[in-house]
């Protein structure tokens, strides 16, 4: 597959179409499987892995770190960090949590020595803390790339006040600035992030790399009435079949999908990457047999009628 790579906000980073979730390393895909996956996924194209500090902390047994760890392991046994955009994040970690000056440097270095590399190119504060001021976030994260620790920052999780007060703070003491921003945005959770955040992020020249692309599942088309599925997010995916929007949308999906002979979360994919500002979506596979409808976004291009049809019905 010989998908034309996307360009993050100003930065120099060119990534595939589709970011892969690193969230199911170690939680519901062993080490073995996750290779598996991440190895299919460079086979297909794909150069941009997503994953956070905290990623599988809410597994019993997990300390947090273990998504981070077997990625790190796979780009050494594969000698491919010179070919891959790593982004992860920081302030949910159980043993560095927040945004403070300090943690965010311990964090970051905690995350290097998992990730077996001296820089993260893409780095997130996963959810904002609005009782730390921005002066403070974006001093410690301009540290970290005048440290060449980090190659760009990027925010998930903020208000457009926050972002615009940290983007203003940056230009003002020409200190590092957010090139990227991780929203919670797909076809049936569009207010998350279209209005105003998604405004100054297209004004600013931000990309957005959403996550939750799929609604937990329910926009793969496996969530049906009278239908049961085997998944850890099997209930918030479900809900989503109790509401009407879900229901329009269900359906605009099986018509544009059947269009074309492809998967509904192709099509779910492709409406998310055709949006203003989005760069990549990110997606994850929990198994290899679940990566082929989730790679093919790089290939499928909805006309402008199909983008419409699903706009509308998801409003």
């Amino acid at each position: 597959m010989t998908a034309s790579l996307r360009k993050i906000g100003s930065s120099s980073l060119e990534v595939f179409p589709l970011a892969l979730g690193g969230n199911v390393f170690g939680w519901t895909a062993d080490r073995d499987t996750s290779f598996a996956v991440l190895d299919a996924y460079r086979s297909a194209g794909g150069n941009f892995i997503d994953t956070a500090d905290s990623y599988s902390a809410w597994v019993e047994g997990n300390h947090g770190g273990e998504s981070e760890t077997i990625i790190g392991e796979w780009v050494r046994a594969r000698g491919v960090r010179d070919q891959v955009v790593i982004a992860t994040k920081v302030s949910q970690h159980p043993e560095f949590e927040g945004l403070g000056a300090a943690n965010i440097k311990a964090a970051a270095d905690a995350s290097l020595r998992r990730l077996g590399t001296d820089h993260i190119d893409l780095y997130y504060t996963h959810f904002d803390q609005p009782e730390v001021p921005v002066e403070e976030i974006i001093g410690a994260l301009d540290e970290l790339v005048r440290a060449g620790k980090v190659r760009y920052i990027g925010a998930s999780n903020i208000s457009a006040e926050r972002l615009k007060e940290s983007l203003e703070f940056s230009e003002r003491a020409g200190l590092a600035r957010y090139v990227a921003l991780q929203p919670h945005y797909n076809l049936v959770s569009r207010d998350t992030y279209e209005g105003p955040l998604q405004d100054l992020a297209a004004r600013e020249g931000l990309s957005a790399v959403p996550y939750y692309a799929l609604a937990s599942g329910f926009l793969t088309g496996k969530y049906r009435p009278g239908a049961t599925v085997d998944s850890p997010r099997a209930g918030s995916a479900a809900k989503y079949l109790d509401s009407e929007r879900g229901r329009r949308v269900l359906a605009a999906l099986d018509q544009v999908a059947s269009a074309h002979d492809t998967a509904v979360a192709t099509v779910a994919l492709a409406w998310l990457a055709a949006q203003p500002t989005v760069a990549a979506p990110i997606a994850s596979a929990r198994t290899v047999d679940q990566l082929p409808a989730l790679v093919e976004v790089a290939e499928l291009r909805l006309t402008p009628a199909e983008l419409e049809l699903l706009t509308e019905a998801s409003a």
